[in-house]
């Protein structure tokens, strides 16, 4: 951004476009962790009550640990 249009935004936003990109990566990161909490949660309960076997339950939790790895490589690169 140029610094007219930097100041400009700064003016009527009230905060710069860096800590607006910290806000937006946070509530990112919050959403998929809060998702991944009730796929996990979801999952557990299956695997408790056996309509999911333990396979599936370890392919639910690496599913979502490998998602998290590659969006955080993803957004913070």
């Amino acid at each position: 951004m140029t610094a007219d249009q930097l100041t400009a935004f700064t003016a009527n936003s009230g905060f710069t476009p860096s800590a607006l990109d910290v806000l937006l990566l946070g509530a990112t990161f919050a959403v998929l962790l809060v998702w991944g909490v009730w796929a996990l949660h979801a999952a557990y309960v299956g695997w408790s009550e056996n309509t999911i076997s333990g396979r599936q339950f370890f392919a639910v939790l690496v599913r979502l640990v490998a998602l998290y790895l590659v969006l955080t490589y993803f957004l913070l690169s």
